[in-house]
């Protein structure tokens, strides 16, 4: 018998790995978790039977959620990460000694406690002295604060279910607050490929659009997402990622990634003419 995992992208696509086997099945106070195995990707975790993580491909999306802002402003010490229970956006932050603090909230504990069984390569760094971890709705954590950040990285789920808050208006807004004046925010954008997503990246870009300086859009090619067509939002105050890049300081630190460097940083903003309609044309 074989045992496949299956996503539904639309009504009329679908989207399948076949699953060696399952390895954990749980229900949080905010959502179902599953655990697989598979030949192809490696361990992969879904949440309410979305694809959040596989070990084969988390790499082209940590890569470029983390070292996009980090190049662009290599001073960067003070970091909000807000989802990301897998601990991917982390794991990258902390190859740069110059960040002295990660705070990093996640409303579901459970996610944290099974990547790190299931992901030890994401989640490695989760206990590094410079993170602190908070087991909180990242809507009302970011409320309080104020001229904090020199960084937000919002790793959210899709806006419904539990990150539905880290979509609106309001939760924009109170990231500009809590920045610095020379802040930055990046997050997750959604696809534009297929019809619903592009909606919810239009509507995100939309209301970033009407609070940052600077709000540009970038891409990733991401196998195991939706379409394997992926967006990133980028948001500041005062840099811009292609005029402020630091290629020079970035390529001095000599990281090794595996994706990332300062070529695909500069060409991953450069879009597709659909895309670019469908930002220009953002609405609610």
């Amino acid at each position: 018998m074989e045992l496949w995992y299956t996503e539904q992208h639309t009504d009329n696509v679908r989207f399948s790995i076949k699953v060696d086997k399952p390895l954990y099945s749980g229900q949080s106070e905010f959502q179902r978790i599953d655990v697989f195995n598979s030949k192809e990707f490696g361990n992969f975790l879904t949440l309410d039977g979305l694809m959040m993580v596989t070990e084969k491909d988390e790499f082209i999306y940590h890569d470029m959620i983390v070292h996009v802002p980090m190049a662009t402003n290599p001073k960067i010490k003070n970091v909000l990460v807000i989802g990301a229970g897998d601990g991917g956006t982390v794991r990258e932050l902390t190859r740069y000694s110059t960040i002295e603090n990660i705070d990093m909230v996640e409303i579901d504990k459970m996610v944290v406690d099974v990547c790190r069984e299931y992901f030890p390569q994401t989640a490695c760094k989760l206990d590094d002295p410079r993170v602190r971890l908070y087991f909180e709705d990242g809507l009302k954590f970011v409320r309080s604060k104020e001229n904090t950040y020199d960084l937000i990285i919002v790793d959210s789920t899709d806006p419904f279910g539990p990150g539905e808050g880290l979509f609106t208006k309001e939760f924009y807004g109170n990231c500009y607050k809590a920045l610095k004046d020379d802040g930055i925010l990046v997050n997750q954008h959604e696809s534009s490929y297929y019809e619903e997503y592009a909606k919810s990246m239009q509507r995100a870009h939309k209301r970033i659009r009407e609070i940052f300086t600077t709000c540009r859009v970038y891409q990733a090619h991401i196998p195991t997402y939706p379409s394997g067509y992926w967006l990133f939002g980028f948001a500041s105050k005062t840099y811009d990622p292609l005029t402020d890049l630091d290629e020079q300081a970035w390529n001095s630190l000599g990281l090794k990634t595996k994706y990332y460097n300062t070529d695909i940083h500069k060409g991953s903003f450069a879009l597709p003419n659909y895309v670019l309609d469908l930002l220009v044309n953002a609405g609610e």
